[in-house]
């Protein structure tokens, strides 16, 4: 038997992917796959997974299990369509896109391919989508970008083709970041850098964008770090943080000057300037 990944898998009709999302967020999730009775959310850690059971049970039908299956991830994510973000378009076809018309010369689209892996981050989430957005709307040319929780390496990608001098991802999933490497392959760019690093203890790198899709439990425990990483007068944007956690956003970075934030569904993205 191969690796297996522990889960929980959480079962009801109409269960709440968000809510149930929400309440496990302090326990390192690390993807969700949906199934048809429900969701089944994966964790880093066996321990994390039975911590976080213990904070769902009384409010979702939640089972701890391990899933055996190396490959459900790849399978899951197969026959994901190219999602378009404003000039970035990012295809999960492997190994490569399928073929495209060539763009008018002046389009200035961006393609990008982030086959599936156990990485969070295909740009299928709103949470991605927000923060590619965000991405394009700032100047990222012969900046430093850091991408707190990489996951896939989409973000630090994304930047490195925006412009950016340089961008690098970190990430305490090891597999993650083997995954987020390997994407490296599909993509024309040299100047990304991947790393192992837990965003609450390690030492981040100064740069002047740095870029957390995290969850909102961990941006306010992170806040400080994050902060203090942007270069004076850098910009902070942040997400996977839901409607009900802007408040607490708010107050987690009191002392810093928000720009703007951008809902879609019920999940938000702040810009910050510090």
């Amino acid at each position: 038997m191969g690796k297996t990944w522990p889960a929980l898998a959480v079962t009801a009709d109409g269960v709440d992917r968000d809510l149930a999302l929400a309440a496990a967020d302090d326990y390192t999730p690390t993807a969700v796959e949906e199934r048809d009775d429900g969701i089944r959310i994966f964790f880093s850690s066996a321990e994390s997974r039975d911590r976080a059971l213990v904070a769902l049970s009384s409010r979702f039908a939640a089972t701890s299990i391990d899933v055996d299956d190396e490959d459900w991830a790849r399978r899951s994510q197969l026959d994901l369509p190219p999602i378009a973000v404003g000039r970035i378009v990012v295809h999960s076809a492997l190994p490569a896109p399928p073929a495209l018309p060539a763009p008018p010369a002046h389009s200035g689209r961006i393609d990008i391919v982030i086959p599936p892996s156990m990485g969070f981050g295909t740009g299928h989430h709103a949470t991605t989508r927000l923060c590619l957005a965000a991405l394009q709307r700032l100047g990222l040319r012969d900046k430093v970008v850091l991408d707190a929780g990489t996951g896939s390496g989409l973000l630090a990608i994304a930047a490195a083709k925006l412009g950016a001098a340089r961008a690098i991802g970190i990430d305490d999933d090891r597999d993650a970041i083997q995954a987020a490497k390997e994407n490296l392959e599909f993509n024309t760019v040299t100047n990304v850098e991947f790393v192992v690093g837990d965003l609450l203890k390690d030492a981040l790198p100064a740069a002047d964008v740095v870029v957390a899709n995290l969850t909102g439990g961990l941006v306010v425990r992170a806040a400080t770090r994050l902060v203090a990483a942007a270069s004076r007068g850098g910009v902070l944007i942040v997400s996977g943080v839901l409607a009900a956690e802007r408040d607490e956003i708010r107050r987690a970075f009191a002392n810093q000057t928000f720009v703007e934030d951008v809902k879609e569904d019920e999940w938000l993205a702040f810009t910050i300037r510090c």
